[in-house]
């Protein structure tokens, strides 16, 4: 990866008001309005609505019985749903006010996906009690349930194509087209932690990220054409006299750009980054925030950036001081900043 870096200046960013009371666990964006869910470790999910310049107003606010870890839109934009600590998913109606209980685990839910199938959407939680399960609302328990060998750290689904990471280094993938049953279980490509897996646009690849300041990008999944190469991102040069050494940071969030097909990362570093993965080169970076970035998100049309800059309990309970800053910034996106660049034949 090219690393010649455009930076991006933050200081036109608009903070999201009332942000939670403690840390920010998952961003995400509705589809087709702009109304962005938060989830946080305060307990609560709140939704807002963004206008097209960035100002923003909350709409409304609901609660778990513990923290929560991952909150996500259904395809109508009407529902929100959200996996917590207390092993339970919820959804919430926008229209009505309404907040049910629709899922159930024997551990926390790490995470919530919304999954639009042919016929009918569903909703798949991710759990440390090491199963996927699979919840049609329609019906009054789960139809499908998968065991995983380990913990469910992170997940992702652009139907067919779903992909898994758990503890002990392992990503499962799944083609959910022939059976939501059915899936491949590899090594991970990164040597330690899994944070995030994302899915591709173009429903055939994955980007895993984890706590060695390295993305790993699958391409071409399931394809006898299939490319996979790893670049080193989220690290600074230490103030060792030593050349080779450097400060490695987590890699937090990947998200794709839903329109160029770019990506972002962010980071433990506070650093945000736009990437070209055919180019295989960085577009633009943010100038470091005053703490660890934990997530973000694009709109619908990819023309807002929102992300959470947030303790990351990296160090710990002893590392979440009064100091740490707790705050939800949108970026409004210039179409350069994320637009490809013409590669070499």
């Amino acid at each position: 990866m090219s690393v010649t870096t455009r930076f991006i200046s933050n200081n036109a960013d608009i903070a999201l008001p009332n942000p939670p009371h403690d840390s920010i666990s998952s961003l995400s964006f509705s589809n087709k309005a702009d109304y962005l869910a938060v989830g946080s470790w305060d307990n609560s999910v709140r939704v807002y609505e963004v206008s097209p310049q960035g100002q923003s107003k909350g709409i409304a606010v609901y609660t778990h019985h513990s923290p929560v870890l991952s909150v996500c839109w259904d395809q109508e934009n009407s529902r929100v749903f959200s996996g917590s600590v207390d092993n339970m998913g919820h959804m919430f109606d926008i229209v009505t006010g309404q907040t049910t209980q629709v899922a159930q685990h024997t551990g926390p839910v790490k995470i919530v996906k919304w999954v639009s199938m042919p016929h009918a959407g569903v909703l798949v939680t991710g759990s440390w009690d090491k199963t996927i399960k699979y919840c049609d609302l329609r019906a009054p328990s789960p139809i499908a349930t998968v065991k995983l060998p380990e913990r469910c750290y992170a997940l992702d689904a652009r139907y067919p194509l779903m992909v898994a990471a758990t503890a002990e280094r392992r990503i499962l993938t799944f083609d959910l087209a022939q059976s939501p049953i059915l899936y491949e279980n590899t090594a991970s490509p990164q040597r330690l932690q899994t944070r995030v897996v994302t899915c591709c646009p173009d429903k055939i690849g994955f980007a895993v990220g984890g706590i060695e300041g390295r993305v790993s990008l699958n391409i071409g999944a399931h394809s006898i054409d299939s490319n996979e190469y790893s670049f080193r991102c989220h690290r600074q040069n230490s103030s060792s006299t030593k050349n080779d050494q450097s400060l490695i940071y987590s890699i937090n969030d990947i998200n794709f750009h839903p329109v160029h097909g770019t990506f972002s990362t962010c980071g433990s570093d506070g650093t945000v980054h736009f990437w070209d993965r055919d180019a295989r080169m960085r577009l633009k970076s943010f100038n470091r925030a005053s703490g660890p970035i934990v997530c973000s998100a694009f709109n619908g049309t990819g023309s807002i950036f929102a992300y959470a800059v947030s303790y990351d309990w990296h160090k710990g309970f002893s590392g979440m001081t009064s100091k740490q800053p707790n705050k939800i910034m949108v970026h409004v996106v210039k179409d350069e900043d994320v637009r490809k660049r013409a590669t070499k034949s």
